[in-house]
């Protein structure tokens, strides 16, 4: 089971759009991601998103390209100040761990997750994301805890 993790695309401001929906620039590079990522057949059997405009927008776009069985869908508990530790148990209980999940949502709780799944501490900053992002953690037989498999950045700056 791989779990990806991908940061929304880049969003319009406030006072341009109060939902803060994906700019034209967070469109253009989320797309771009998700045709590399389809380069490298990137399997995906589901993508979750936080029911925010800017997450289900940048779900949708890399539901196109990687072509999800499973669909999208919206996911309680993926906003940016929610409990990574309650996500985690809902995760393991609803959605079938044994599935490759992308989980498309917000900071701090994409980096606190990875904290949480990577050295146990939700507290302890192990990857930095960018907007689009993906990164995919893992599993590997002789490692307790998931490990950090790849990433693919919009930058690498």
């Amino acid at each position: 089971m791989a779990l990806y993790l991908v940061q929304h695309g880049k969003s319009l401001p406030k006072a341009e759009d109060p939902e803060k929906g994906l700019s034209a620039e967070g469109k253009m590079e989320t797309e771009r991601i998700a045709a590399v990522a389809s380069g490298y057949q990137v399997c995906v059997s589901r993508i979750l998103h936080s029911g925010k405009k800017r997450a289900r927008e940048t779900a949708e776009i890399l539901s196109v390209r990687l072509s999800p069985p499973d669909g999208i869908e919206a996911c309680d508990g993926m906003n940016p100040l929610d409990d990574v530790r309650d996500f985690v148990n809902h995760l393991s209980v609803d959605q079938g761990m044994d599935q490759n999940i992308m989980l498309v949502g917000h900071l701090p709780f994409l980096e606190r997750l990875i904290g949480l799944l990577v050295c146990g501490n939700p507290d302890q900053t192990v990857f930095k994301l960018q907007n689009s992002g993906i990164l995919c953690l893992d599993r590997v037989p002789e490692v307790k805890n998931p490990v950090i498999r790849w990433a693919l950045m919009p930058s690498i700056g």
